[in-house]
């Protein structure tokens, strides 16, 4: 007998109890909806503390001057008299594919004054427009405004302006040891005052404008110790930072995310590993109401078989009976599960449940982790999901079928 045959029949014997059919095929729909939400649930929490963690201030790729990591030296810079210039070095990182935009930066260290109080802290210097295109440290101000390029302004975090007990509008002194071995201070006018979430980023970092900082510490206006770009997509960093390191030459070292923040990858890695055992366990347990379902069709259908059988039907003709059956069935599950994860998912997508009001922001790893129960599209957990879903009803009948096949012909028709 062709499939030709066993299909129709196959179809034909799910309808002989429905209510059994749909209640397993609905399991199954439940199992694969699970997976999938699941897995876009990790997917979005992943994404966004990749976002929060290279988007505050890290970024998701960064280029520096050979040497510069991991000591961070001031004397390592980009720009200046020999190599490209800073403004060459900012228009080939630009023009990455990948790279949405890119902003130079000048790092510093001293101390931020003001009456009897003083305060350690890393300062940050920064072209204000650039800058907010690449991370988000100048949208968490709170109070105040951003320092605009140009001026003689500082932007505080806020338990580093509670500590100087300073607000907008005051003075404080700013003191930074320059690369030409003097000692640069000069008073700033508190423009602002961010806050990020992160403590110690609120307590150590202070941002002022890049021309401001690069007087300071005594460096031309064409030198930065780093460039930071951002990709909308942080996965492609690794890639990007090859081709770049190709375009840029081997005076510059071009770090991707996945080497400045370690930590992040491997949390990104150990959620993907957990996506493999949620599939297995899920489908592991819908075998059992599969194999339940198939086992008690093919013991009401015995005496068909046996029929078959004696009328000269192959055992092999039964087993691919009865596993059409479980393949149909699990094909009306897929239907339903996609059915229904696929409209939840759009929702959950776009209009995500923010549980920040209930429980607040916390960090992990360094990240700054909000309750937003956003998910992404898990395009490959959905094929993965459908592929299981199908071995998991082939499997669940296999052994119902290879039974069914071995059923005794005369003695079932027999009665005994």
């Amino acid at each position: 007998m062709s499939a030709r045959l066993w299909w129709p029949l196959a179809w034909r014997n799910l309808g002989r109890n429905r209510r059994r059919s749909v209640i397993t095929a609905a399991g199954l729909a439940v199992g694969y909806f699970s997976v999938v939400a699941m897995v876009g649930w990790f997917d979005g929490l992943t994404a966004d503390m990749i976002a929060n963690g290279t988007g505050i201030v890290t970024g998701q790729l960064q280029v520096h001057a050979a040497g510069y990591l991991p000591d961070r030296s001031v004397y390592q810079t980009l720009g200046g008299s020999r190599g490209p210039t800073l403004d060459e070095l900012l228009q080939r990182v630009r023009s990455d594919p990948a790279v949405a935009a890119a902003a130079p930066r000048v790092y510093g260290g001293g101390l931020v004054s003001s009456g009897a109080a003083t305060v350690a802290g890393v300062f940050l210097g920064v072209d204000p427009e650039r800058e907010r295109d690449v991370s988000r440290l100048l949208h968490t101000v709170v109070r105040g405004a951003a320092p605009a390029p140009g001026a003689r302004e500082i932007l505080l975090g806020a338990e580093m302006a509670r500590i100087l007990g300073v607000e907008p509008g005051a003075e404080v002194v700013v003191v930074a040891p320059a690369v030409d071995g003097s000692l640069g201070n000069d008073l700033f006018i508190v423009s602002g005052v961010f806050q990020s979430g992160l403590a110690d980023l609120d307590r150590t970092f202070a941002l002022m404008p890049l021309d401001a900082l690069q007087a300071i510490m005594a460096l031309e206006p064409g030198r930065a110790h780093e460039i930071a770009a951002l990709l909308p997509d942080p996965w492609q960093a690794p890639v990007a930072a090859r081709r770049l390191v190709a375009a840029l030459g081997g005076a510059v070292a071009v770090e991707p995310w996945t080497a400045l923040r370690p930590e992040l990858l491997e949390y990104a890695q150990l959620a993907s590993s957990w996506q493999w055992i949620m599939l297995v366990i899920v489908f592991g347990m819908a075998i059992f109401g599969v194999a339940n379902t198939m086992l008690m069709a093919t013991f009401e259908r015995r005496h068909e078989f046996a029929l078959l059988l004696a009328l000269g039907a192959a055992p092999g003709g039964i087993v691919r009976s009865v596993l059409y059956e479980a393949i149909a069935l699990g094909a009306i599950g897929l239907a339903l599960g996609a059915a229904v994860t696929g409209p939840v998912l759009v929702w959950w997508h776009n209009a995500p449940p923010d549980l920040t009001p209930l429980f607040g922001e916390f960090t992990m790893i360094g990240a700054l982790v909000r309750l937003r129960l956003r998910v992404e599209y898990p395009w490959v957990m959905m094929a993965q999901g459908a592929f299981a879903l199908f071995a998991t009803a082939a499997l669940a009948a296999l052994y119902p079928a290879i039974r069914a096949a071995r059923v005794p012909p005369a003695d079932t028709l027999a009665g005994r």
